[in-house]
């Protein structure tokens, strides 16, 4: 088995977001590190002791969809109101400090959802920059708090809400019933940054030096005077953790490139042209193709084929190190999102990630991953800071098992050269269209079902392309781009026209949740 895995190290402030269920819990945490102040995502169920451990300079409770009248409903641990440490209420979030701390929290005759209009009466600490009088906020609630907690003073109101936001300075104790962590809450980000600096007295010092600079010094603390071998996909993710560990140890890292044969177009000989020749990092190049289409030959099952995948992967490192028999550490560009996706202890499983869920049970390598505290925006200013090329650092998310999981059902080599060809168009004309900056990920999906069509007066039984393009800020949740009408006639024309075997082309309009954005 491999020994725990390290992450981006950690050092001076730490906010834990409580996470009570809230399709907003990832997007407070982002909010929190665009602040410049690092912060975690925690179950609800820890301990006041779990909580202490982690030393935390300040703790955020999520909203989330309970009632804090219901049987059953989450709850925190009421040792955690008396660590000395300043708690923020989002929501849900409030409606439970003031119910468990002397409050009270009633039923309404009806909710408010979407923008409401926020009546500050006393600024306090976290409405200061908000101004007095009416303020757009967006709520999300049906229950509202009628009486703070003890000792709290009242801040704001709104219709339906008489205590929409609350303090109680002397026992550390904050709420608001409105979402400060989304866009359509113009003062949020104020709100979030008053609580973070003048309540908790955060420094305000995560930034990309203060990453690189913690990270080098913890990668060079494991691996020691060791070798260690990464694992390049071809994405921005085994890049910039390549990148990052060659910052710490330099030459005692090889880095090896495994072409699977599911890769983009065009994109194996792009890294092996950017690590050998721009970053002079030693790179082993193994063309495995044949390997991995063996191994793939009648898996459908989409678990069944990441873990081959992420199996087989380890298998080719450990046949290519024959070179570097002493390397016993393994470089990952896990992330933050793949690490939650892959079921957490506050997070069920969604899918397994290759570098998470899917390596083997014998795996004979310790983990290095310096990238796994990381959302994927601030993986892409680590690579440009680390001086990486852009074609690599703004390269779409790609996941590491390829145009495996991008093809429904068996993957042969037929169906990749199939979907590579109409992923390569999608990519061309995403490109000429100006959006490639907007869009999150766009690319080509290759289901397992035909289509009756006409061609040339004749019928055809041909393959559909499914075009998903999605816009996001750190994958966590992704809205489908809504791309304009005429791009969707070229890629359609331009697909049918140049991929054969393709008589179909239509687009995913769904959105994460409830969907992921890669189909597999």
């Amino acid at each position: 088995m491999p020994t725990a895995p390290s992450g981006a190290a950690v050092a001076g402030d730490r906010v834990l977001v409580v996470d009570f269920g809230a399709q907003y819990a990832q997007l407070i945490a982002r909010r929190v590190r665009e602040a410049d102040v690092y912060s975690e995502i925690v179950p609800h169920d820890l301990t006041a002791a779990e909580y202490a451990e982690r030393q935390p300079t300040g703790i955020i409770f999520s909203g989330g969809p309970s009632s804090v009248h219901v049987d059953g409903a989450p709850r925190i641990d009421p040792g955690v109101y008396g660590l000395g440490v300043p708690i923020l209420g989002i929501c849900y979030g409030a409606q439970l400090v003031a119910h468990q701390c002397g409050g009270n929290v009633d039923r309404n005759e009806r909710g408010e959802y979407g923008r409401t209009e926020l009546t500050v009466s006393d600024p306090g600490t976290l409405l200061t920059d908000v101004g007095a009088g009416a303020q757009s906020v967006w709520m999300s609630h049906f229950d509202a708090i009628t009486d703070g907690p003890d000792g709290a003073r009242t801040t704001a109101s709104s219709p339906d809400a008489p205590v929409a936001a609350f303090e109680a300075p002397d026992r550390g104790l904050y709420g608001v019933q409105f979402h400060p962590e989304v866009h359509h809450t113009p003062c949020g980000q104020n709100v979030l940054r008053r609580f973070l600096t003048d309540v908790c007295g955060a420094a305000g010092d995560w930034t990309m030096a203060s990453i690189i600079e913690s990270s080098v010094a913890a990668i060079r603390a494991q691996v020691g005077t060791g070798r260690a071998i990464c694992g390049l996909s071809g994405g921005v993710d085994s890049a910039v953790a390549a990148a990052l560990v060659h910052e710490a140890i330099g030459p005692q890292l090889t880095c090896v490139f495994v072409d699977t044969g599911l890769m983009r177009a065009g994109e194996g000989e792009q890294v092996v042209e950017a690590f050998r020749r721009h970053q002079g990092i030693e790179l082993i190049h193994v063309r495995a193709a044949d390997r991995f289409f063996e191994r793939l030959a009648g898996v459908t099952d989409p678990e069944e084929k990441r873990k081959a995948i992420g199996e087989l992967f380890i298998r080719v490192f450990e046949d290519a190190s024959g070179g570097i028999e002493d390397a016993r550490f393994l470089v990952q560009g896990t992330l933050y999102p793949d690490v939650i996706e892959s079921g957490t202890r506050d997070a069920a499983k969604i899918k397994s990630h290759h570098n998470v869920g899917g390596l083997p049970e014998d795996l004979d390598f310790e983990l290095v991953e310096p990238l796994r505290n990381l959302f994927k925006d601030e993986v892409r200013a680590v690579g440009s800071e680390l001086g990486l090329p852009d074609e690599i650092v703004w390269r779409q998310p790609f996941p590491g098992p390829g145009l495996g999981v991008r093809i429904i059902g068996e993957v042969t080599p037929d169906k990749v050269a199939t979907l590579q060809a109409a992923d390569l168009i999608v990519r061309e004309e995403i490109a000429n269209a100006g959006l490639e900056r907007e869009i999150w990920q766009s690319f080509a999906v290759l289901a397992d079902i035909r289509s009756v069509g006409v061609m040339g007066d004749e019928r055809t039984y041909g393959w559909p392309i499914i075009i998903r393009a999605v816009t996001s800020e750190d994958a966590m949740t992704a809205d489908w781009a809504r791309l304009p009408h005429d791009l969707f006639e070229t890629l359609s024309s331009r697909i049918i026209n140049e991929v054969d075997g393709v008589n179909r082309v239509v687009y995913d309009i769904t959105s994460k949740p409830p969907g992921t954005i890669e189909w597999e």
